[in-house]
């Protein structure tokens, strides 16, 4: 099953035509039907060297029909936006986990092997843009990577923030939270209406919803929670329990302290100590050489 973290719209049909003609020549015993070909180059050999051989997970940049999702009009990755994002995840995300937990063993165990880049978002009918899909615990798709900009504002709302998440869904199916989280905002979530319902995250958060999407359904809600509170600062965090006031903040914390005590007793991880990890990498980003692939 496919989870969504959704935004805006655009649609398009495409329509291929092949055309066959016969003859009547005798056929080659030479199959025609030939192995798609890739020439390896710096950039493949960066991955299997900081991606495969440390932590089992492979980076698909290069646009694969297998891969993709048929239902939508997409773009492929962009080479070079390819490379930043290759970079920018393992110093953001695997590397910060791998700094709380001493090792690699945190993510080579359980982040999904195969992580898909696409250079376009995928746009609903309804007015909202796919940025990020995880499915079946085995493969997180990341799209837009050609939007890409060296903001943190900008990576956590389309890109890191959208990591975490999926990546929190592949936990959840591991080892599943408790059921009573399911009982803190109860009948108040609204399936698909959440776009429709909540125009800003300050509508959402008056009625318990760390984000308008954390109102469509528990498991997202338990997601974004997670998402939200590492990649934001302590400041902001305490903005956000402000801003949902007393009919809010009650059930947002009472849903956080599950969520919290979650990764902490059943994965042994502190999202406090995650989240001034990747604070600290966030401020860190200009320092880093994006294109080089030599590091």
């Amino acid at each position: 099953m496919k989870k969504y973290i959704l935004f805006y719209i655009f649609m398009t049909l495409g329509l291929s035509v092949a055309f066959i003609s016969c003859g009547e020549d005798d056929l080659s015993s030479t199959s025609v039907i030939k192995d798609s070909q890739k020439e390896e180059n710096d950039f493949d050999r960066w991955i299997a060297k900081y991606y495969v051989a440390p932590y089992n997970i492979d980076l698909k940049y290069r646009m694969e029909d297998i891969e993709s999702d048929m239902n939508y009009f997409l773009v492929p990755a962009d080479y070079h936006q390819s490379v930043r994002m290759a970079k920018l995840m393992k110093f953001l995300c695997f590397e910060a986990y791998d700094e709380v937990t001493g090792s690699k063993k945190f993510i080579r165990d359980n982040y999904p092997k195969l992580i898909h880049l696409i250079g376009s978002a995928a746009y609903r009918n309804n007015g909202t843009m796919i940025l990020g899909t995880a499915e079946g615990g085995m493969k997180i798709s990341m799209y837009y990577v050609n939007a890409l900009q060296l903001n943190p504002t900008f990576l956590n709302t389309y890109y890191f923030k959208t990591m975490h998440h999926e990546f929190t869904h592949i936990l959840n199916q591991t080892k599943p939270y408790s059921i009573e989280f399911d009982m803190i905002s109860g009948s108040n979530y609204v399936k698909d209406g959440w776009n429709s319902k909540y125009a800003s995250n300050t509508t959402s958060l008056k009625d318990g919803f760390i984000t308008p999407y954390a109102s469509s359904e528990p498991r997202e809600d338990f997601a974004e929670l997670l998402s939200v509170y590492v990649t934001n600062t302590a400041a902001q965090w305490s903005q956000m329990l402000t801003t949902a006031g007393t009919t809010g903040s009650g059930p947002l914390q009472q849903k956080f302290d599950i969520v919290y005590n979650y990764m902490l007793d059943l994965w042994d991880i502190d999202l406090n100590q995650v989240r001034t990890v990747v604070q600290r990498r966030q401020g860190e980003i200009s320092t880093l050489d994006l294109d080089n692939l030599e590091n």
